[in-house]
Order: structure tokens, then C-alpha cells, then sequence
């Protein structure tokens, strides 16, 4: 090995460490008071260096000698040393092991950058000094979740974990049943089933204590719709703040066009280039429309958690799962009897309920060649668009009056310029 490879291994060990301990001389404990008194710390920057570069040198020894026996031996060290402080300080109340299996993670990530594995101890060096650093966040979150949802997380990872390996990958039948791919159809469940999961983990963190604008904006990551229908009901309770709702509705609508996007990227990226001009479009009217009512609006009111179901309970995630099956379906149906005319209503009709569905079994069909992808990306803007009328109706009719007047300019402007960049498709 050239000397400065083997210096630039040791110096990437050094620097996770560095970056582990930098955390550590900074840590505060659970009620925000800084840990600083030298007899609570197990370990600073100093300490975690020489972690990261005696898991570097313990490999780089091993290596030289041809014994994979001496890294074990200095890693057993290193864990009778971790092991005695942990009984100092366990000694004086501190029973946490946080920071010892910190030091070990540190140890192995240095072995890593011996083995030439930087990118991956790379990563293992942030995301534990990442880890350490949230602690607050992280127990503030725990605290926020029930019984019930981590149960609900529990039986679908299950439930994902055992079925979906098992599940057969094949269609089952010749068209229209050939788009019917059970795994493919519960994959699409668990990717679903991930976005609104991290919509939901943010309402959760983001609660009532923050403004009407992020929460609207958070909530439209986990259910546009849901978040839509909880200002429309608050409007009636504080009519005044007719801006301030509008705006969080309308935050909401643009995480959705955001999030159609990223779901054709995951499943068809040669999809995107043909819708990104409809949806950037009219997502930019809507937050042209956002900034007009963020700056008409006064108000230092709080937002109020959006009520959002967990994402991993069984029932809505099979619900899900057949919708998609029977949207896909119907989609290769009316396509193959009916055209371009019959995906267009369906996409339509589809749109009523879920954009989702009708957002992934457009980008599967015309991934696999069944659907062009103009016609594709049409039937998902016209599915985004018969949506927002939905949630837009929600609006004007069980909304306030207050709420009613602000909004459906920008409704107005919103639907309009999407279904024309449609049209232009």
C-alpha cells in the first residue's frame, strides 16, 4: 500500500473520531443542562480519536501480520477498558451506555477506513454522532407515540418482513390480469406506507406548537386531504384567521404535487421528464398564491396537530394495497378497450379518492412499455387536478366564510393552470 493512501485511511479515522468526540464535550443530558463535569464524561474528542485510530491501527497490525487473531485481541481490549469506566460511572448513578457503544461503533468504523470501506465508515461515523446528538428529539418523540402505534409498526414490519419475500413475483395472467404482480403491488404498499410514516413521525414532533403555516405544510407530507378537512372544520371555530388557513391548505396542496414527483422518480424516472413541467407549474401558481397570503396574513396563532392515522396499521395498509390492484387493473381495462379516453377517466375517477394508486399504476405501466408516457403523465396530472376539486369542494362548502373568500382565487388559479399544462401534454 502507497504511503498516502495509508495516511489518508488513518486520517479519515482520526476525523470520525474527532467528530464523535466533538459531540461528546458538547452533550447535554435530558433536561438540557450540559454534561461538562470531566467525573460524568467517559469520553471526549481526545478519547474517541484514539478510538478511531486504534480500530485503524488494530486492522493495519492485523494486516501486516496475517492474523485476523490480533485485531480481535486489541478489540477486546478496547472493550475491557470501555467495560471498567462504564463500572466507574455506573458506580455513581450513571447507568446509560450510550456513550461506551458509541466508542465501540467508533473503534470498528477506524477498522473500516483500514479495509478501505470509507464511504460506508463514513456514513457509520455520522449517523452515530447524528444519534448523539438528537437525544432530546429522539426521547421527545418517543414520548409523543402511544402503545397503539408501535404496535401498528410492529405488525407491519412483520407482516412485511415475512409475506412480502414469500409473495410470488409473477403476473397472474395474460392481459389485462398481466399488470397484477402481488409483490410488486405490496412493495408498493410499504413504499406508500414509508412517505406518510415520516409525514406522520413530523406531525407527531411538530405537534400543536408551532405555526398554522408549517403545520399545514408537515401535514400535507402524511394526508393532504386529512389536513385540508382539519383547518376547513377549524375555520368555523376561529373565523379571523381566513389567511392563515388558506395558506396552511394551500402548503399543503404543493407538498403533494412534491410528492407525486418523487413517487414517479422512485418507481419510473424517465416519467418525470414529461410531468415536470405540469406539476412544477402549477405547484409554483400555488406557491405564488402561498407567499400572496403569507404576507396579507397577521397572526402569531399556534397550528394544531393535524389528526393523521398511523400508516402502519394493517387495515389502511391493505386498503391501500387493493385500491392500487384494482386502479392498476381497471387502468390496463380502459386502456386496452378504450384508449388513451378511458385511462384519462379513469385517472379522473381514480383521482376522486387516492392520488397514490393512480400516481403508481401510471408510472408501472408505462415503465413496462403499456402506456406512452404523454399519456402517462396527462392521466396523473388529471387524477392531481380531480383531486384538489375534491379537496377544493371541501372547502367551499363546509369551510367558513372567511375561509371560502381568501381561497378560491387561488383554487381557481391552481386548477386552471393545471389542467391546461395538461391539455398541453
Amino acid at each position: 500500500m502507497e504511503q498516502h493512501t495509508l495516511f489518508f485511511r488513518f486520517g479519515v479515522a482520526l476525523f470520525i473520531g474527532v467528530l464523535a468526540g466533538l459531540q461528546r464535550e458538547y452533550a447535554f443530558d435530558r433536561v438540557g443542562t450540559q454534561i461538562d463535569h470531566p467525573r460524568r464524561m467517559f469520553a471526549g474528542i481526545r478519547t474517541f480519536a484514539l478510538f478511531g485510530l486504534g480500530g485503524c491501527t488494530a486492522a493495519y497490525v492485523a494486516d501486516l501480520f496475517a492474523s485476523p487473531w490480533i485485531f480481535a485481541a486489541v478489540f477486546l481490549i478496547f472493550g475491557l477498558i470501555i467495560a471498567v469506566a462504564y463500572y466507574v460511572t455506573a458506580s455513581h448513578g450513571d447507568v446509560g451506555l450510550t456513550t461506551e457503544v458509541a466508542a465501540l461503533v467508533i473503534f470498528m468504523a477506524g477498522a473500516l477506513c483500514f479495509w478501505d470501506e470509507l464511504s460506508i465508515a463514513a456514513a457509520i461515523g455520522v449517523v452515530t454522532t447524528l444519534l448523539l446528538s438528537l437525544k432530546l428529539e429522539l426521547h421527545s418523540f418517543a414520548e409523543r407515540l402511544t402503545r397503539e402505534d408501535v404496535l401498528a409498526a410492529l405488525k407491519f414490519a412483520v407482516i412485511t418482513a415475512i409475506i412480502l419475500p414469500v409473495l410470488p413475483n409473477m403476473s397472474l395472467g395474460p392481459p389485462p390480469f398481466d399488470v397484477l404482480n402481488p409483490y410488486n403491488i405490496w412493495l408498493m404498499v410499504v413504499f406508500i406506507s414509508g412517505i406518510n410514516f415520516l409525514g406522520y413521525v413530523l406531525v407527531k414532533v411538530v405537534g400543536s406548537g408551532r405555526g398554522i403555516g408549517l403545520t399545514g405544510l408537515i401535514g400535507g407530507l402524511a394526508s393532504s386531504t386529512a389536513t385540508t378537512l382539519s383547518f376547513t372544520q377549524r375555520s368555523h371555530d376561529t373565523p379571523t384567521l381566513g389567511k392563515p388557513l388558506a395558506l396552511a391548505i394551500i402548503l399543503s396542496w404543493i407538498v403533494m404535487f412534491g410528492r407525486v414527483l418523487v413517487e414517479v422518480a422512485v418507481v419510473n424516472t424517465p416519467l418525470l421528464e414529461s410531468l415536470l413541467l405540469p406539476m412544477v407549474g402549477t405547484a409554483v401558481v400555488a406557491l405564488i398564491f402561498a407567499a400572496f397570503l403569507f404576507w396579507r396574513q397577521h397572526t402569531s396563532e399556534k397550528g394544531e396537530a393535524v389528526v393523521i392515522k398511523n400508516p402502519f396499521e394493517l387495515r389502511p395498509a391493505i386498503t391501500f394495497g387493493l385500491l392500487y390492484a384494482v386502479v392498476l387493473f381497471v387502468s390496463r381495462v380502459a386502456e386496452i378497450y378504450f384508449g388513451n379516453v378511458g385511462i384519462y377517466i379513469s385517472a379522473i375517477v381514480s383521482g376522486f379518492a387516492d392520488v397514490d394508486a393512480i400516481t403508481l399504476s401510471m408510472a408501472e405501466l408505462s415503465s413496462i412499455g403499456d402506456l406512452e408516457m404523454n399519456t402517462a403523465a396527462r392521466a396523473i396530472v388529471l387524477a392531481t387536478m380531480s383531486n384538489t376539486v375534491v379537496k377544493g369542494t371541501i372547502v367551499l362548502t363546509a369551510g367558513a366564510v372567511a375561509l371560502r373568500r381568501v381561497f378560491w382565487p387561488g383554487f381557481v388559479a391552481i386548477l386552471s393552470v393545471g389542467l391546461l399544462l395538461a391539455l398541453l401534454l
